[in-house]
């Protein structure tokens, strides 16, 4: 139990020291009907990224119209996110997201997007996203395609490449 324990403690120790940590902000359109306001939709997000991998908490609104009455648009969100391909400052990136919409009908809800993220800085990447977010309740289910960008920033520059690095001789 205690070689268990101790093995799970290094792990988690180690995986802090080769990650960085971001913080990313959202907003984002949606193809279905609506004023601009009840189709814009808003995401902050802060995560940890480990080389091509990240994982991230997004707490955000399904639109940023007046909701009347009980608030059925924030939700919470687990995104993990895969760096699929990279050239120069561009990168490819795929995320499959799973979270809940709080007080709605609807209130399971996934995410499938594809973004192109550019590198700005070491600390400042931007990305144009577009994916489809799919809702389902006990008695419905939706989805809705959107279009949208972010701007990441790093709390320390980001060192893209190999975590093992060959010693120079």
């Amino acid at each position: 139990m205690k070689k268990g324990f101790l093995l799970l403690l290094t792990c988690v120790f180690a995986s802090a020291l080769f990650s960085q940590t971001y913080i990313s902000l959202a907003p984002q359109f949606t193809n279905s009907a609506g004023t601009l306001s009840e189709k814009g939709n808003i995401a902050l997000e802060v995560g940890r990224q480990w080389d091509v991998f990240s994982m991230g908490v997004d707490i955000g609104k399904t639109t940023m119209a007046n909701v009347h009455g009980r608030d059925t648009s924030v939700y919470l969100e687990l995104r993990p996110n895969l760096n699929v391909f990279q050239q120069g400052r561009f990168t490819n990136t795929f995320t499959a997201g799973i979270g809940g919409i709080f007080n709605a009908k609807e209130n399971f809800m996934t995410e499938l997007t594809s973004g192109i993220e550019y590198a700005y800085s070491e600390r400042i990447h931007f990305n144009v996203v577009f994916g489809q977010y799919f809702y389902s309740g006990k008695y419905s289910s939706s989805d809705v395609t959107f279009f949208g960008v972010s701007a990441m920033f790093y709390l320390k520059p980001s060192n893209p490449g190999s975590i093992i690095k060959k010693e120079k001789q």
